[in-house]
């Protein structure tokens, strides 16, 4: 059989970076891959929102395709037979037309467009309607309580009825210096942090102010990502991690807040990133609100491919990538609603397929290797969440789980990182099998950006289970750095969660099928071996998973 043109290319890459090593990995077709980006990634699967048309089409989709590449389902127990999916339980919400937010400045009143000077998302702490009149406003630094580094921004200030603004990220992201890893984004950055926070001390509301550079995204992507229907695992207590009203607000909108209350923001900022600051009360300045929220628990789902391994069964392999993106949103200054996700994540979920397909066609590796599609990571890492805290196969006994994001469909790179850079034995095992490729590792570029807390391997990580989330280089054989970070910035500024990230012709796809080679073999060598790789022990997460170690005799 004639094999297309651009399988000729990969192949002739593959043997130009290392050619003893093609002939033993798989050859992952880059049409193939191209095929399946463009179907998940078209209008027709509506942008892949849980709980819609299409996640219907999304899951039938991937489905099929791991039934005629051979794996098994290994997802929910039904009357003794394993399901295709796990079934994934979410709180669902939605606000109901347009919501009127107002700020006060003394006797001078401003009306709030929602997407313009705030986006506001809909309520998660259980409420259905949102009736706030003239809460006080306070500004409580960068939102963190961290007992730990000795550090409180809130300092003992009853917050409960007032709505608090903050800033994203770390207390020493601008200097590079202090308690919080200087560049590198703790938790305590990450937006979700910052509303559990909020709760847990009692604000009305919390409003994050939004800046690119410390943020790592423009204000279109806040617009997209929060103004839509907002997705929560099912809780107990919502209100114990949410309070009533979150929401981010524009840059230049806060400093004019500020100043309108007497106050420098510049300053402010400037004080919140020491020990010593104290939260201050914008005086005379108050917000109301008022929408509607329609909540309801509906159903998603984790869609689950297996391979039993031949001697170790109960021993697991992971690999994983989220299938879902925005759906349809707000339109762009085309009309465009339709929020594709071409590149977030229709590449990581064609990987995962194909991936399937190469082990399949192999002689069964001795442990089982699940290829796990999840749910709802654009609202939280919800879908890994739910699989991570009811795991279909024991975390304990799981090796390790390997993440593929937003993988870049162009030409091969002479690189690859990965979402952070935490010590541990499975990166190691990635950094000296990519050397077989003469591919070299680049640190997390930009750690600032906290993509460690963003990607799905996350919840396995901080129960203990060995994960990397798989990041594609920039130093591209065609055009090397300039090129790669010319690419990586246009698509953050012009692509990323917006409708223009759509499945493009001219994309090769023969980076990502190189690239594949690599993941597969570190995934194959720890289902063939009988290796339990850990953390560093200097790692957060180590003592979890040592906690399960008389599991794995």
């Amino acid at each position: 059989m004639k094999l297309p043109a651009v399988t000729l290319l990969a192949l002739s890459l593959s043997a130009v970076l290392h050619p003893a090593l093609a002939a033993k990995a798989p050859v992952f077709d880059p049409q193939r891959i191209s095929n399946d980006v463009k179907v998940l990634a078209s209008d027709e699967f509506e942008g892949r929102g849980p709980a819609t048309e299409g996640e219907t089409k999304t899951v039938d989709y991937v489905v099929a395709q791991m039934k005629a590449a051979g794996l098994q389902p290994g997802g929910d127990m039904t009357d003794g037979k394993r399901a295709w999916t796990q079934a994934v339980p979410l709180a669902r919400a939605e606000i109901k037309g347009a919501p009127q937010v107002s700020v006060k400045v003394g006797s001078k009143a401003q009306a709030l467009t929602q997407g313009e000077q705030i986006a506001v998302r809909a309520a998660q702490d259980g409420s259905t309607s949102i009736d706030i009149s003239n809460a006080p406003i306070v500004f409580a630094g960068y939102g963190v309580k961290a007992p730990e580094r000795n550090w409180d921004d809130f300092k003992g200030m009853d917050v409960k009825g007032k709505v608090v603004v903050v800033l994203i990220n770390d207390p020493d992201f601008e200097t590079g210096q202090g308690d919080f890893g200087g560049k590198a984004m703790t938790y305590y950055g990450r937006w979700t942090y910052k509303y559990e926070e909020a709760a847990r001390q009692g604000a009305l509301g919390l409003l994050i102010v939004h800046e690119t550079a410390p943020a790592s995204y423009g204000w279109a992507t806040v617009k997209n990502s929060n103004t839509n229907t907002m997705f929560d695992v099912v809780r107990d207590q919502p209100s114990s991690v949410h309070p009533k009203m979150e929401g981010w607000i524009q840059h230049d909108f806060a400093v004019d807040l500020f100043k309108s209350a007497g106050l420098d923001f510049d300053a402010l900022k400037k004080q919140a990133q020491t020990r010593d600051f104290k939260p201050v009360e914008l005086k005379g300045a108050t917000l109301s609100a008022r929408y509607d929220v329609d909540r309801q628990i509906i159903t998603s789902h984790n869609i689950v491919g297996r391979i039993d391994g031949s001697k170790r069964p109960d021993e697991t392999v992971i690999y994983s990538a989220h299938w879902d993106h925005l759906g349809v949103g707000q339109p762009d200054a085309k009309g465009d609603r339709i929020y594709n996700g071409a590149v977030d994540n229709a590449t990581g979920t064609a990987a995962l397929i194909e991936l399937g397909r190469a082990y399949a066609k192999a002689p069964k590796p001795q442990r089982s290797v699940v290829f796990l599609a999840v749910t709802a990571e654009e609202k939280g890492l919800l879908g890994s969440e739910y699989y991570a805290s009811k795991p279909l196969y024991p975390l304990a006994k799981t090796v390790a789980d390997i993440n593929m994001d937003a993988l870049d469909p162009h030409g091969p790179a002479r690189n690859f990182t990965t979402s952070g850079s935490a010590k541990q034995e499975l990166l190691d095992q990635l950094i000296d099998t990519a050397k077989q490729w003469n591919l070299a590792y680049v640190t997390d570029p930009k750690p600032e950006a906290g993509h460690f807390f963003r990607s799905d391997h996350f919840p396995f990580a901080k129960r203990g289970v060995p994960a990397i989330s798989f990041g594609s280089g920039n130093d591209l054989v065609d055009g090397g750095l300039e090129a790669g970070k010319k690419m990586e910035e246009e698509y953050v500024a012009d692509r990323y969660h917006q409708p223009a990230d759509q499945w493009e012709a001219g994309w090769a796809f023969t980076g990502m099928a190189r690239d594949l080679q690599l993941l597969y073999k570190v995934g194959r060598d720890l289902a063939d071996s009988n290796r339990w790789p850990n953390w560093d022990a200097s790692s957060e997460f180590r003592g979890a998973r040592d906690q399960s170690a008389d599991q794995r005799k």
